[in-house]
């Protein structure tokens, strides 16, 4: 989740790897917009869009399940590839549930996005915050980083409430990994660990009857902000094979994993995951149609590091 300011604001930053300019007109095309707006699963209708002091942007987001959440959005600060002041939430029958401010800013051809969302009360920024994490709506800002990419990649962000060499020696030290990173119901063991530049780790999951073996090669790590490797399947013996409940994934993955601090004891850790090497047409279908399922692993994963973290 967001990392909290004022007692009733919620503040969160991304970097886009991508101009101010092409993210701005992200935001403010009713065409691109609709390509990334929302929770995953959820699609996106514009009625009508008046992007200036005092317009309305008119929509109704259609939820996975058929349910469609109406919105009429009022603009009251418009500044060109720079800033954006909004209502969000309202609609005919309510009136809007918080006040969002953006600003945008180039970083050497890359774009900042800061977010400040204001709620009424702390106590409904309580309530929200729950409602966001339920729905998956900080995915909305992982879609936007996909959407900007020039690749086929698929991006998770989530803050977490402790300092980032504590967060970086828990991604990176095997004791630890293996409590948190497997999926809901799998223990994770190490059979053998060499977590640096140029070294490999050999691991298997278990969850019931399903047994599974991977192994990661590292190709960069640099403490405390970032590592990077390539994933495969393996059989016991180490030898390659294909993901074991489905053969059309790809052989081979790419793993970047950026750490950065939001406060003295707040770090916000982004996954970057994409095809590594040759892929066919199939395999790299296979990986765009599972994002979904991707968010939810990972979102299990990222609450037991949460609840993890808290038992420590």
């Amino acid at each position: 989740m967001a990392s909290k300011s004022k007692a009733n604001e919620l503040t969160l930053t991304r970097i886009y790897d991508a101009p101010v300019k092409m993210v701005w007109e992200a935001w403010t095309d009713p065409k691109q917009v609709a390509k990334w707006w929302g929770p995953r699963g959820f699609t996106l209708t514009t009625h009508s869009k008046d992007l200036r002091v005092g317009g309305h942007w008119h929509y109704t987001m259609h939820g996975p399940d058929g349910v469609d959440y109406p919105n009429k959005t009022v603009y009251y600060e418009v500044e060109k590839y720079s800033r954006l002041v909004y209502d969000h939430g309202a609609n005919d029958n309510q009136p809007a549930l918080f006040r969002v401010t953006v600003v945008f800013s180039e970083q050497a051809g890359k774009t900042k996005m800061e977010m400040t969302m204001a709620f009424p009360s702390p106590e409904v920024l309580g309530e929200m915050r729950k409602f966001i994490k339920k729905a998956g709506g900080e995915a909305t800002w992982d879609r936007l980083a996909e959407y900007l990419s020039s690749t086929d990649r698929f991006y998770i962000n989530r803050s977490f409430e402790a300092p980032i060499d504590e967060i970086f020696d828990i991604w990176t030290n095997p004791k630890h990994v293996a409590k948190w990173l497997p999926p809901t119901g799998f223990t994770m063991e190490y059979i053998k660990a060499d977590i640096r530049a140029g070294g490999t780790s050999f691991y298997c999951m278990t969850g019931g009857d399903v047994k599974m073996y991977g192994k990661a090669s590292y190709l960069e790590i640099t403490k405390p902000n970032r590592i990077v490797y390539t994933q495969v399947f393996c059989d016991a013996n180490e030898k390659i094979t294909r993901h074991p409940m489905a053969p059309t994934w790809p052989e081979t993955m790419l793993t970047t994993i950026t750490f950065a601090e939001e406060g003295p004891s707040t770090t916000r850790v982004t996954v970057a995951w994409e095809v590594y090497g040759e892929a066919t047409a199939e395999e790299r279908e296979t990986f765009n149609k599972s994002k979904g399922g991707m968010t939810i692993g990972w979102t299990g994963s990222f609450d037991k590091l949460e609840e993890y973290l808290e038992e420590r």
